[in-house]
């Protein structure tokens, strides 16, 4: 399982969102991918996944499904995300 947090690192959210990550990679010890919405890849992959609110945080599976989706602040509990990569 990763975990993709999609979101604008120039935005009032941005300082959050990047807490957020290094907590959840402190306490997991995984590392999160991170993706701009305004990018090419970006925009492809929100108009694939139809997201349209940033900060967007997907489960993944390794076969690529999303298995789960939070949108928006606040962000999900840490706790929960962990749950995922078990």
């Amino acid at each position: 399982m990763r975990v993709l947090v999609v979101f604008k690192e120039y935005s009032d959210k941005a300082r959050e969102v990047f807490e957020w990550i290094e907590e959840f990679e402190r306490r997991s010890g995984r590392k999160v991918e991170k993706m701009n919405p305004e990018s090419k890849d970006g925009e492809s992959f929100c108009v694939a996944h139809d997201i349209v609110e940033y900060p967007t945080v997907l489960a993944i599976g390794e076969d690529g499904k999303v298995y789960e989706q939070w949108s928006g602040v606040p962000m999900p509990q840490i706790d929960t995300m962990i749950g995922y990569m078990v």
